[in-house]
């Protein structure tokens, strides 16, 4: 069967290449294009865009690439027409993967969501849409079951996938040492304005911890060069293609907002998660969010366990405060500890890509 497959950014490359891995498993006739990056088509699809080329966040920066917004959905459309899918399948990014959730229900097309939007945050009325347009959603995170309910909307919980990736690394092991000294995982995000927003107040902690070795992770769909330009000379290693050895490795974490704060929390690093956007994206936010936290794993617990600090909170003295506290005092470290092993419990142990897989081709027989 045929399977058309959208993710528009790093973390749904890896959920999306897990995903394609499994159908496969399942479908061994299988026939499957994306849009992803290098993970996706690895696991055995043809790539028709790049997530680099979609990685636009924020209402200011979506209005300054509006033009190629529109230009990626026609393009889409069309692809989607000419390959006739017998299912599609939308991982996250919703601004974009909605609008084609909508048009391919007009298509008689059948759709599976993957990773639901985040209604219970923001533009709750999006719901509607998503009832309206959705034939089966899959949901990966415990407490969006109920949420759904609240709507009559009935929706599958398949598990975290991050649970079957992190099990595997760990059992992988931590990979070849990386430095000597104890480490300070830096986890700036993956798109050029978060790197450039945060990645300079992260590195102002160097001079403050020479005992530490401070590496940052380089994501996979930016160059060296860019991040070059604001580290110093001395006391930083950047290294691209190792974030889960680094995080295995390392001490403390500073972690842009997202995924990559879940995945922190489950290799169990003590981290500080960091968020500063565009000054007018964020005012505009604050008018419209609707939740406690930003941090998976705060989400998740429905309690801070791991400290935020946002927009003009994210700078130095504060991250050196708290990152003195995590290295140093343990009693945090143990209510940590016993706060991300609760963590772990409240996810489950499910196999989300197998479960996901298994709804996907469910719908897909259904096309015949």
């Amino acid at each position: 069967m045929k399977y058309y497959i959208i993710a528009g950014e790093a973390s749904g490359d890896l959920h999306g290449s897990n995903l394609i891995k499994a159908i496969h498993a399942k479908d061994l006739q299988a026939t499957i294009q994306c849009w992803g990056g290098e993970a996706m088509e690895a696991a055995g699809a043809t790539l028709r865009k790049h997530y680099k080329d979609l990685a636009f966040m924020g209402f200011v920066e979506v209005l300054f690439h509006l033009k190629t917004i529109l230009r990626n959905l026609s393009f889409c459309k069309a692809d989607i027409l000419q390959f006739q899918p017998d299912v599609l399948v939308l991982i996250d990014y919703p601004g974009f993967n909605m609008r084609i959730a909508t048009w391919a229900k007009q298509q008689g097309i059948k759709v599976v969501y993957y990773i639901s939007p985040q209604v219970w945050a923001w533009k709750e009325k999006r719901v509607h849409s998503l009832k309206a347009s959705v034939d089966k959603l899959l949901v990966i995170l415990p407490f969006e079951v109920d949420y759904y309910k609240q709507w009559n909307f009935e929706v599958d919980y398949v598990g975290h996938p991050l649970i079957e990736v992190i099990s595997a690394a760990k059992e992988k092991g931590k990979g070849a040492t990386i430095a000597d000294k104890p480490i300070i995982a830096l986890l700036p995000g993956s798109r050029k304005q978060e790197i450039a927003a945060k990645l300079p107040i992260m590195l102002s902690l160097v001079p403050l911890f020479p005992d530490y070795q401070f590496v940052i992770a380089q994501a996979p769909s930016m160059d060296a060069d860019f991040y070059k330009e604001c580290m110093p000379t001395t006391g930083v290693l950047l290294i691209p293609d190792r974030t889960y050895d680094i995080l295995q490795q390392a001490a403390v974490a500073m972690v842009t907002s997202g995924t990559a704060t879940l995945e922190t929390a489950l290799f169990g690093v003590p981290q500080i998660v960091c968020y500063k956007g565009n000054p007018i994206s964020f005012w505009l936010a604050k008018r419209f969010i609707k939740i406690k936290f930003i941090a998976l794993a705060n989400l998740i617990m429905n309690r801070s366990i791991v400290p935020e600090l946002i927009q003009d909170d994210l700078n130095t003295a504060a991250l050196q405060r708290h990152l003195q506290k995590l290295l140093q005092d343990k009693a945090t470290q143990q209510q940590l500890q016993a706060d991300y092993a609760e963590l772990w419990t409240a996810l489950g142990s499910k196999s989300a890509s197998d479960a996901a897989a298994q709804a996907v081709l469910s719908m897909a027989q259904q096309a015949h």
